[in-house]
């Protein structure tokens, strides 16, 4: 037997830890029985098509988000025509609602898995099992068959499964986090060059209106032992980056503690990690914990979303901005914690008045990295029933990104996406941290400059164009000439400063006039924050 798990990621460097959960559960029953192939979303469905049928599977599950989902459908359409007598099960949330729907435009689908899926999955691994078992057993050896059928597996009593002959779920128990085995305990092999992803809570203490952890009302944490023992399993393998997948990583301050302080004090020089946390929910004692970390080993990521108090009471989040602030104010200062402040435009009552004041406000904390996102509408989340309240209007194909609400227009919402393109450019890349605090000053607001520039790289048909790194420092020194009154020297040098700090260059540029002075730069070794090398002043 041979269930086949089919994992479309979306660039090489993603893995997927759904797929590796399930084999691992599955395999402690049922040994060998599970399979895993995994590619990208950039690969041709002939080739995807291709690497299935050599693989010989006797059932195959497909695991789907928003980022695969097209993929998956043309897969779906064609698996048929190449493997007609192979069952098909899907898993993942862009399945795990409406899910009707592809019972009906796909036949092949046997089954969709609802939630979380390792317990059930093993279940429905253990009915093909069966059934194998039985066809084996009453084959004539007379008779030349060189592969038993399926026989009739029965799938009717299993949990968290929308069956095509019982589209209704029976809804189960949800697992113990210490009955899952740990997914890279084995080989980490598969794992070369690529983020490695743990997972030691599921649920969420939000109700996010946009978000589907919202639906899942329970927060189950992995006992601190596990945790240890996995944690050091990344130590000792010397993993350069482990992303821990909880939704809000802090929501229990006292195991927060203890998980940052057994990173403090076992941390091997090389493995950082990554977080996503609720700012408000900090203390003091945590923040001192950071503070001891060794620079870059933690990166945060806080969702702020908007600073619009009457847009966080619509999306059922309130939130304390003014704490998240100081918050943020007091990582900041650490110079330690590498951190990553999320914005989400086309959330109700958000104007394009209001989201330049979010921005803005967001901008002033200085942060490591700052996105620039947009309302994502998925299935099964709250917001997609309150489309109509708020006027939210969004594509019908993947990401189902928003396109204009009641209170922000599509051409706004268009120019917030050329502007999310500067914001990447010219402050997450930290190639222009001399120049662009100097540019500002020619401006009112942060938002306004890079409004400015997103107009100007519009104008001058650099959209189209994607400049070369090296080009964007003669464009900047190009928008500054055009769009400010700043002295063109003074712009020229923050240019060249950014250059040398970043570049190692065999030749000088041509905007360049004057390379720095000796002594000037200390290339003997990188801010691990920004990548950048230091600034002597």
């Amino acid at each position: 037997m041979n269930f086949l798990l089919v994992a479309i990621n979306a660039k090489y460097i993603h893995s997927n830890p759904a797929v590796y959960s399930l084999r691992a559960y599955a395999d402690r029953v049922y040994p060998g029985v599970t399979s895993i192939y995994e590619t990208t979303i950039n690969t041709p469905i002939h080739t995807i098509l291709s690497s299935i049928c050599d693989l010989k599977p006797d059932a195959i599950g497909i695991s789907t988000y928003i980022w695969n989902i097209g993929a998956v459908e043309k897969l779906l359409s064609d698996l048929p025509k190449v493997l007609p007598d192979i069952d098909i099960w899907l898993g993942g949330p862009e399945v795990s609602y409406h899910y009707e729907k592809f019972f009906e435009e796909y036949k092949n689908v046997r089954g969709i898995f609802i939630g979380e899926g390792e317990s059930a999955f093993t279940r429905v691994v253990g009915q093909y099992c069966r059934a194998m078992e039985i066809v084996q057993d009453e084959l004539d050896d007379t008779k030349n068959i060189s592969k038993p059928t399926l026989g009739n597996p029965d799938f009717s009593d299993i949990p968290n499964v929308a069956l095509r002959e019982r589209p209704s779920v029976i809804r189960n128990d949800l697992v113990s986090l210490d009955s899952l085995p740990f997914i890279y305990e084995d080989d980490m092999s598969d794992f070369d060059h690529r983020i490695v992803y743990y997972e030691s809570s599921r649920g969420c203490p939000y109700r996010c209106s946009y978000c589907l952890s919202s639906i899942d009302k329970t927060v189950r944490y992995r006992s601190l032992p596990f945790v240890f023992k996995e944690l050091q399993f990344f130590f000792d393998e010397d993993v350069p980056l482990v992303k821990f997948i909880d939704r809000t990583f802090n929501s229990d301050k006292a195991r927060t503690k203890a998980i940052w302080n057994y990173i403090l004090e076992h941390d091997n020089g090389t493995t950082n990690f990554h977080f996503e946390i609720a700012a408000e929910l900090m203390d003091k004692e945590e923040i001192d914990i950071l503070r001891k970390m060794r620079p870059g080993s933690i990166q945060l990521e806080i969702g702020v979303q908007t600073t619009n108090q009457d847009t966080l009471l619509a999306i059922n989040r309130p939130s304390k901005i003014h704490k998240i602030e100081k918050v943020v104010q007091d990582l900041a200062e650490t110079k330690t914690i590498a951190i990553h402040l999320d914005l989400i435009a086309g959330l109700p009552y958000e104007g394009y008045r209001s989201f330049r004041n979010s921005f803005n406000d967001v901008y002033a904390l200085a942060p490591t990295q700052l996105a620039l996102g947009f309302l994502k509408v998925l299935k099964g989340t709250p917001i997609e029933e309150d489309c109509e309240k708020f006027g939210i209007v969004h594509s019908d194909d993947t990401p189902y990104e928003v396109l204009s609400t009641r209170w922000l227009h599509f051409d706004e919402l268009c120019h917030l996406k050329n502007m999310e393109e500067m914001v990447d450019l010219f402050y997450n890349s930290h190639q222009f941290d001399v120049t662009m605090p100097l540019l500002l000053t020619a401006f009112e607001t942060p938002f306004d400059m890079y409004s400015a520039l997103a107009d100007f790289f519009k104008e001058k048909n650099y959209f189209v164009m994607t400049p070369a790194r090296s080009r964007r420092y003669e464009i900047l020194l190009e928008f500054a000439e055009e769009k400010t009154t700043l002295y063109e020297e003074e712009v020229r040098e923050a240019l060249t400063l950014d250059y040398y700090l970043r570049e190692v260059p065999k030749s000088r540029p041509d905007f360049v006039k004057e390379v720095p002075a000796k002594g000037r730069i200390d290339t003997s070794v990188r801010d691990p924050l920004t990548g950048n090398f230091r600034l002597v002043e």
